[in-house]
């Protein structure tokens, strides 16, 4: 039988996945390229080569054993959890939240790592509790202390944004593990009583003025409604075509505020239409349904609900941040996965990419050691 000249390592890869994620990132490129006004710097250049070192970083990762994962699942839990109580001491400020650390050689937001970590942690806790007691207290309390310890140091800084996504993520996982239904439709029935106390007590003023605009944005349209309003006049000027690549007047004069990072799909929408929109969505439903595959496919608790939960936390990315900037969501700083400049969501998503390559692997290799 004769040998392919493709290296095994190089031709096991979800190339079905990773060729449409490159293109999106390559758009992504492009429309960060033209809203810094025709210039590779700072935006467009450092994007692409970001995702070439995680998308090394997520090969490397992938090549990780399943013992491996399940080991380092407690002490990668608790060495985030430091970081984030050092954020509360040491923290940098910027944009009026204190959220990163300034590791010299770069500048790192912790509550990001959280996002795969917990999930991490809780495949494991579910992997190790017998599924005859995962519906008793013994499988609520403890997940639940595990997801609300960031969550709150999170919420501290303040991040709700990164709160409810490392919230999200988890309780999808304790869903996924088997917890009873009516405990879940009892925590929304709770959370409808309990909101418009912590609407009033809890939230910052932002916080609580992103709401209302979300409910009525016109109300405030140059004040509080301006990012939502500006983002929602360039998705529809975009028309089904757009206005052509580097004619964008929503971003290049300026009336389209977070342009390279919140609201970057509203700056695609605006130059590709509604034909750029329908490649964004399609590449994520191709990158999301993999990841369910992955974990439908799974033989053991473990890798099944990381696999899941991984692909839960980049479809909170998202679907909150297209809900955001089409005006359905209130905004809430939650960058586009693969098109937003900035290192942290890239990190995040690509070590989530990793970990669902991983699973995959270990389908093909059951012990995980080759």
């Amino acid at each position: 039988m004769s040998r392919s000249i493709v290296p095994e390592t190089i031709a096991r890869q979800p190339w079905q996945v990773l060729i449409p994620l490159a293109m999106l990132v390559a758009l992504g490129a492009a429309v960060l390229y033209s809203a810094a006004g025709g210039h590779l710097q700072p935006y467009a250049l450092n994007h692409v080569l970001r995702f070439c070192f995680f998308l090394l970083a997520a090969v490397i990762l992938s090549r990780v054993p399943r013992d491996v994962f399940k080991l380092a699942a407690y002490p990668i839990y608790a060495g985030i959890l430091m970081l984030l109580v050092l954020v509360e001491l040491l923290g940098a400020v910027g944009g009026g939240s204190q959220r990163w650390l300034n590791l010299g050689f770069m500048t790192l937001q912790p509550s990001e790592l959280m996002k795969p970590g917990i999930v991490l942690v809780l495949a494991r806790f579910y992997d190790t509790l017998p599924a005859s007691i995962t519906a008793s207290w013994r499988g609520l309390v403890p997940a639940g202390a595990l997801i609300g310890l960031p969550a709150v140091l999170v919420m501290i800084q303040p991040d709700l944004g990164t709160a409810l996504a490392i919230s999200f993520s988890g309780v999808v996982t304790m869903f996924l593990a088997g917890l009873p239904l009516w405990w879940f439709l009892s925590a929304v029935g709770a959370a409808t009583v309990v909101a418009p106390i912590a609407f009033f007590t809890l939230l910052h003023d932002y916080q609580r003025n992103r709401v209302l605009v979300f409910l009525d944005p016109e109300s405030d349209p140059l004040g509080t409604g301006y990012h939502i309003t500006q983002s929602k006049i360039a998705i529809g000027s975009g028309g089904f075509f757009g206005k052509g690549f580097g004619n964008g007047s929503q971003s290049h004069l300026d009336y389209l505020p977070e342009s390279h990072t919140d609201f970057v799909f509203a700056t695609m929408s605006e130059e590709w239409g509604m034909l750029g929109g329908l490649f964004v969505l399609t590449v994520f439903a191709i990158l999301l349904s993999w990841g369910l595959r992955v974990a439908r496919n799974s033989t053991d608790r473990f890798s099944s609900l990381l696999a899941a939960g991984m692909a839960a936390t980049i479809f909170f990315y998202v679907a909150i941040n297209l809900m955001m900037v089409m005006g359905l969501a209130p905004v809430v700083g939650i960058p586009l996965p693969f098109m937003s400049h900035g290192g942290s969501s890239m990190m995040t998503n690509m070590i989530c990419v990793g970990t669902i390559m991983a699973v995959s692997r270990w389908q093909r290799r059951p012990t995980g050691l080759s």
